[in-house]
């Protein structure tokens, strides 16, 4: 055989075992991509309990949600395209019509048509108090944003029936006024939703509230509760409170009764 026909089929061979050799490694990358953890591997135990309850309460209906409900004879309405959103407050005090405009965190405010320049201080009340109604009105659909921050506590038994028990703190920006607060959720086992929730919080010498969901309703995909609001000690840590409230020592504050509520995007 020639030293040119051998150096041929050396090329020849070797060239085969290269192109073998790169389809393997082709296919390796690709099942590295295949097995590669996403995203949903990389959540927490919270995070991904949180999922579970959004997805239960309503999901990515939240996203395009367009409600309104009566709330302590007001009327609140609130309207999401994804990341952006308008809350309104409508009330009234004699004559006057007032409504509060809240679009992607900037407050405006009407009186009878008219709009009214408001001080920083009625700026952060009136956003402040707009924001709380429908925060708790369409929980849990906030809990997952950026200035959250939640940790799984345990799994617990109230009344015969399994939760999970999450706490949810905020950070300081994007936390909202009341960023230091601190909430616990206990979220049902076998339905994924919220059967109670208590918070702490620190304004007016502070205070302790455990909250316990009644007439629990689904309208056009989207959960509702109302709750039974019950006062505890200051101090009282929140990890004790179903303790206390199968006790029947807490004490009923009110009742949070959202109602009349109407989806606007079927009008």
């Amino acid at each position: 055989m020639s030293v040119l026909k051998t150096i041929s089929i050396f090329v020849c061979a070797f060239a085969l075992f290269s192109c073998n050799n790169k389809e393997k490694n082709t296919k390796i990358d690709s099942l590295k991509e295949v097995i590669t953890p996403t995203e949903s591997n990389k959540l927490t135990k919270s995070q991904i309990i949180l999922n579970e309850t959004i997805s239960a309460h309503g999901g990515d209906l939240y996203n395009s949600a367009h409600y309104s409900f009566v709330f302590r004879d007001n009327t609140y309405q609130f309207k999401n395209d994804g990341s952006n959103y308008e809350y309104k407050k409508s009330s009234s005090t004699g004559d006057s019509i007032i409504n509060d405009i809240l679009t992607s965190g900037s407050l405006q405010r009407m009186i009878n048509g008219k709009l009214i320049k408001l001080s920083a201080k009625e700026i952060t009340s009136g956003t402040g108090a707009i924001n709380s109604v429908i925060y708790f009105a369409t929980l849990p659909y906030k809990l997952n944003d950026k200035a959250v921050n939640s940790k799984y506590i345990e799994s617990i038994v109230i009344k015969d029936k399994s939760y999970d028990v999450l706490e949810i703190t905020f950070n300081k920006e994007g936390g909202g006024e009341d960023h230091d607060d601190e909430f616990y959720y206990w979220i049902n086992k076998d339905t994924k939703k919220i059967d109670y929730l208590a918070y702490s919080y620190k304004v007016n010498k502070g205070g302790v509230r455990f909250r316990s969901a009644y007439n629990t309703r689904v309208i056009d995909g989207i959960t509702f509760q109302d709750y039974i609001n019950y006062k505890a000690e200051v101090g009282t840590p929140l990890k004790a409170l179903p303790a206390l409230y199968e006790a029947n020592t807490l004490k009923e504050l009110s009742r949070i009764k959202t109602e009349n509520i109407i989806n606007l995007n079927k009008n």
